[in-house]
């Protein structure tokens, strides 16, 4: 058992199990438990100080998932447990009670960070309020004076003070003269002394959206609250728990995948809606949204689609194991034998799509995407000590990289390396007959061909890049090799270089 379990593919170098952890495993939640843990730890340590993080999940580790995150990000960091009906018609197979909805857990990395969450714009009846309008735009009115009688002249008596109304036309002031005559006083009809919900302070800076109007003989004083803000945004309101919009069920996350593959070849897809939601109330328009349970790329998917609709310029990250498809299932035969394969050609379609809706956004919408698969290092294992090697044997060893690794391997090995983000531009360039990869307009030059000449070491030291890097064996001579600190010493002497 000890060497089948390796060889038998169902796990990565790493220990990552490879294949469908079924419930009559009897280690099932154990299994489950020692692939959430490590994740969401990571997860806290990507998180901005105010990031969120959602995490959907049904009945069956819904209680285990909650205690891991109370453990990993602190109970007062857990902000709400969403109610979410997936499918409205219940799930038949379920016994007894048929299941409509799943939870999203939502956590924060410091809730004492007020920017941690946004509200979603208003809609519907929500707008139809703002019954108003003026020449700063649409507006309703709410009423300055704070209705709960807890708050009164002994709790807040900062808060307990008059304001005086000019009769002819409305207007409040907290000073009394000729013009504001009336005086009122933030008492309830029946008397009861309750406060105003503005402190002097804030009556003296917003007094432009202060308004009085008269019911019977009495003054009412309002304050004007607008549907949008100078720049156009409309007003948000908080989340709810319960979310039951038609727009975030399966069946339209099914229906989304249709329309871009000709086939349902996902079961139980995210709605694209759902998680532009999710994302509206936890990210701002430059934020980089990150999915490690990507399944079918629905999340990026969102990402674009929310970027056409508001202008944003968020980029996501996916992650997912390449769990193979079932060969009965439509997703095999239509060709994509892994789930990575239906996400990566999702990105390629729905980014397709969205232009296609907004041509306008041409040349202005990021829908581009490159794939990273984690591997093994790019260098020769090296399994003997020196005094093992016999003379003749050297020459074998004179690449010490491996044979199947490309130029793009290595790059991005010298990119990590160097944390330098795998998401800069990165062009390539000819220099002297060999590609050369320039990467953040020259921040990172790099040439890992054969024969490379000193002519073209000095081209590339001429462009003064930060860091510079060559493959050893990619040097034509030996000479080259001897000149090249001093080429560049003569040239760009502050480059950075670096030879693998």
């Amino acid at each position: 058992m000890s060497e089948y379990m390796p060889n038998s593919g169902q796990y990565d170098d790493d220990g990552n199990r490879l294949v469908q952890n079924t419930e009559s495993n009897g280690r099932f939640h154990t299994d489950w438990l020692n692939m959430f843990f490590p994740r969401i730890k990571l997860a806290k340590d990507l998180l901005t100080d105010d990031g969120v993080v959602f995490i959907s999940i049904d009945d069956n580790e819904l209680e285990n998932a909650q205690k891991i995150c109370n453990e990993v990000f602190g109970k007062g960091n857990h902000i709400a447990t969403l109610a979410v009906q997936l499918n409205p018609r219940g799930r038949h197979l379920d016994k007894f009670v048929a299941r409509t909805h799943e939870a999203i857990l939502i956590y924060g990395r410091n809730l004492q960070l007020t920017s941690t969450m946004g509200g979603v714009q208003k809609e519907g009846r929500m707008i139809e309020e703002y019954n108003r309008e003026d020449s700063f735009g649409k507006f309703r009115i709410l009423g300055l004076r704070n209705r709960n009688q807890s708050f009164n002249p002994i709790t807040r008596p900062n808060l307990y003070y008059p304001l005086y109304v000019n009769p002819k036309n409305g207007q409040v002031s907290l000073i009394k003269n000729s013009n504001f005559s009336d005086e009122v006083w933030p008492d309830a009809p029946d008397g009861t002394k309750t406060c105003w919900t503005w402190a002097k302070q804030k009556v003296s800076t917003e007094n432009k959206l202060l308004i009085a109007e008269k019911t019977g003989n009495e003054w009412r004083i309002y304050r004007k609250d607008y549907l949008s803000d100078s720049d156009g945004n409309i007003a948000t309101t908080l989340i709810k728990s319960l979310w039951t919009d038609k727009e975030i069920t399966n069946d339209y996350g099914r229906k989304a995948i249709k329309e871009l593959f000709g086939a349902s070849i996902m079961d139980f897809p995210k709605a694209v809606d759902l998680i532009k939601k999710l994302i509206v109330t936890g990210t701002e328009k430059d934020s980089i949204v990150m999915d490690f349970f990507s399944g079918s790329a629905t999340t990026a998917h969102a990402v674009m689609q929310l970027n056409a609709e508001d202008g944003g310029n968020r980029k996501f990250i996916m992650v997912q194991l390449p769990e193979e498809t079932d060969e009965k299932s439509e997703a095999y035969k239509a060709g994509y034998k892994n789930i990575c394969e239906i996400g990566k050609e999702r990105i390629r379609r729905a980014g397709k799509k969205i232009l296609e809706e907004h041509p306008e956004l041409a040349g202005k919408l990021d829908t581009g995407f490159r794939v990273l698969k984690v591997d093994s290092t790019n260098m020769q294992d090296v399994y003997y000590h020196p005094a093992e090697y016999a003379q003749t044997e050297l020459f074998a060893l004179a690449d010490n990289i491996k044979p199947d690794r490309t130029p793009e391997d290595l790059l991005f090995q010298v990119m990590l390396d160097l944390g330098i983000l795998l998401s800069s531009k990165i062009e390539e360039t000819t220099i002297g007959g060999k590609r050369v990869f320039n990467v953040a307009e020259g921040y990172l030059l790099a040439c890992f061909d054969s024969n490379v000449t000193g002519e073209v070491i000095t081209e590339i030291a001429k462009q003064k890049p930060y860091y510079a890097v060559f493959r050893d064996s990619s040097l034509a001579s030996d000479s080259v090799a001897a000149n090249f600190e001093q080429i560049f010493a003569t040239y760009s002497p502050s480059t950075e270089r670096k030879v693998l």
